[in-house]
């Protein structure tokens, strides 16, 4: 996941509201290349997350997790549950994007908590030294851009050090433009293109979500982290299922 990101390459994923290591199995299976975890929204909790990881792990796709909140304590207990990367919501400031890198990563590049949740953290037995050195390599760290305030401190944001992908969360944005409900509204659009444009201009990744055929477009315009969410990806083929057979 993280080299796709590093070489320029899109990369495609679902996200998940609810806990069930049988549909990330299935997203797996459709050659996805990343799962996001979606605890902010819905009903995944780090006492449930596990089997989700772990399938995520089966099937070689990258599991990202949403945290509830920019906290450490509770992004470090994803993290201990195997999480590869994180997708932070609500980034307003540079010290709150400093605050997302110091709690993923382990010294020198931040402070996260050095302990063990899984075994398989640890590499079945590979020194400690070793294990923090990829974790910090392979960890995936994304930020939000979803408040007009993170717009505005952009600049700023732009410059910590350790953030892989900047993204913009456009239905929130609308909400706090004044907009609840209208990502389309002209003014939104507006911030959307501009911020991704100064995204790309500080040579950062960039990434939103979309439906297959925006996807395409935004991965023409340069954008290179992409996900559906579960209910979309379900409704879409139900919708096309219940016209074929005439009932809609």
């Amino acid at each position: 996941m993280k080299n796709l990101i590093k070489s320029g390459k899109p990369a495609y994923g679902v996200s998940v509201q609810f806990p069930s290591a049988e549909i990330v199995e299935m997203i797996g299976e459709l050659d996805f290349d990343w799962v996001m975890l979606d605890a902010e929204h819905g009903s995944i909790t780090p006492d449930n997350i596990g089997p989700m990881i772990m399938a995520a792990e089966i099937r070689g796709i990258t599991p990202i997790v949403r945290p509830e909140k920019n906290d450490p304590a509770v992004i470090n207990k994803y993290l201990d549950r195997g999480a590869m990367g994180v997708q932070v919501p609500h980034v307003n400031t540079a010290d709150e994007a400093r605050a997302v890198v110091e709690a993923c990563l382990y010294y020198p590049g931040g402070m996260r908590g050095l302990g063990g949740g899984r075994m398989a953290d640890f590499g079945w037995g590979a020194p400690t030294s070793e294990y923090v050195q990829d974790a910090n390599r392979e960890m995936l760290v994304c930020v939000q851009i979803e408040d007009i305030a993170a717009v505005e401190n952009l600049d700023e944001i732009l410059e910590v050090p350790g953030i892989d992908v900047f993204f913009i969360g456009p239905t929130d944005l609308a909400q706090s433009m004044g907009h609840p409900g209208d990502n389309g509204h002209p003014d939104v659009q507006k911030v959307v293109k501009e911020t991704f444009d100064r995204i790309h201009a500080a040579g950062h990744a960039s990434g939103t979500p979309s439906a297959a055929e925006q996807a395409i477009k935004n991965t023409e315009a340069g954008i290179q982290y992409h996900y559906t969410h579960i209910p979309t990806f379900m409704s879409s083929y139900g919708r096309q299922f219940m016209e074929t057979v005439g009932r809609i």
